[in-house]
């Protein structure tokens, strides 16, 4: 006859190897969801969104087509995904843009040049500009790093050359400039690879205001 304590733990072991079971699939889901993700981000940057299949992306993240669909159900869905969660925007306080001498406006221009507030591999960084026209999720990053790039330079104007508050539109254009010099580079850079001298730029965005 078997002793009931040795019916107790035979009982207990499939309940318990269902459990690490359980733990093993949720590793695996998650797992099988960054590749796909990551296989995406390798292709939209060399292909662009419009010429990558779903199936290229199920077979460079090494998983059937179908579980692509499992957790993105639409293509767009991928590129959605991607810009939301491997992109994003800082914010710089204020105070940090203040860090610099308030009485040289072309040294607080050009430090902030050179920490352009974008959040993204190279890769996602092609992506964002080469979609920009493709998801309005795209082109609400792109506007949310340019109003920050903005704001980030009007502040320091602002702050350095106090007389030409009273000038609204002169600093609003200048601070605009600044943004769209530095989006136009973050845009170029990753075809030619050269790069604005941010000191230069600082220089002719300063003087201009005068």
């Amino acid at each position: 006859m078997i002793p009931s304590s040795v019916w107790s733990r035979a009982r207990r072991r499939p309940g318990a190897g269902r459990r690490r079971g359980k733990s093993t699939d949720n590793g695996d889901e998650r797992d099988a969801r960054t590749r796909i993700l990551d296989a995406a981000e390798e292709l939209f940057a060399v292909a662009g969104y419009e010429a990558t299949a779903t199936a290229e992306i199920a077979k460079r993240a090494g998983v059937p087509k179908g579980l692509v669909f499992h957790y993105f159900p639409r293509k767009i869905d991928v590129l959605v995904t991607l810009v939301q969660e491997r992109t994003g925007v800082e914010e710089l306080d204020d105070d940090d843009v203040a860090a610099e001498p308030p009485h040289d406006p072309a040294a607080m221009l050009a430090r902030l040049a050179r920490r352009v507030p974008l959040r993204a591999s190279p890769a996602m960084r092609r992506i964002l500009f080469r979609e920009a026209d493709t998801h309005r999720t795209v082109r609400e990053r792109l506007g949310h790093l340019n109003r920050e790039i903005a704001r980030r330079a009007r502040f320091a104007l602002e702050l350095a050359l106090p007389g030409a508050r009273g000038d609204a539109a002169r600093l609003e254009a200048a601070a605009a400039t600044f943004a769209v010099v530095l989006l136009y580079q973050e845009n170029l850079a990753h075809l030619t690879g050269e790069r604005i001298d941010p000191d230069v730029l600082a220089d002719l965005i300063t003087k201009a205001l005068g």
